[in-house]
């Protein structure tokens, strides 16, 4: 069943790239998208079906359904310099922790703290808001989160090593 979810993820994302940006069915197909991600791993835990090949199902929906979004929303988005920069840094900060991760256990970890699972509803959710919010405010609530979890990412990183 959690498949068959993921599965539906990424036919919804390939939809969606089908859709014009911010369109009603756009918005649809993102939502269904969105919450079949939210609920296939919910669903796994629930019917113990948790596994490699599972997981790896699911890094491929969140790939395609990541991908698809920024092809459809960055040409229509007008992002100012300064949020570049911001999300630039934070992009560092999270290549700092997963080279640091790997050093110190020899693979490449993903963390799934509460901070990185809030910042990814606030991401989510950022596409609905835009027709009420402008991008410019909307987006320092989910870069600011961001940055906390990659620093908090980066705190426990470091307490490992002790």
């Amino acid at each position: 069943m959690a498949n068959a979810i993921t599965v539906f993820r990424i036919a919804a994302s390939i939809v969606l790239f089908f859709c014009p940006a911010f369109s009603p069915v756009f918005y649809l197909f993102y939502i269904a998208a969105g919450l079949s991600d939210m609920l296939d791993g919910f669903v796994a835990r629930k019917t113990d079906t948790v596994s490699l090949l599972r997981a790896r199902l699911d890094t491929i929906a969140d790939f395609v359904f990541v991908v698809v979004c920024l092809i459809k929303l960055l040409p229509v988005l007008r992002i100012p310099a300064w949020l570049y920069a911001w999300i630039g840094i934070i992009a560092f900060i999270k290549a700092v922790n997963i080279v640091s991760g790997f050093a110190i256990q020899k693979k490449l970890v993903a963390v799934h703290s509460v901070m990185n699972k809030a910042t990814g509803v606030l991401l989510f959710l950022l596409p609905l808001t835009l027709p009420a919010v402008p991008l410019k405010y909307s987006a320092i609530v989910v870069c600011a989160a961001a940055t906390f979890a990659a620093i908090q990412e980066g705190r426990n990183t470091e307490k490992a090593l002790t």
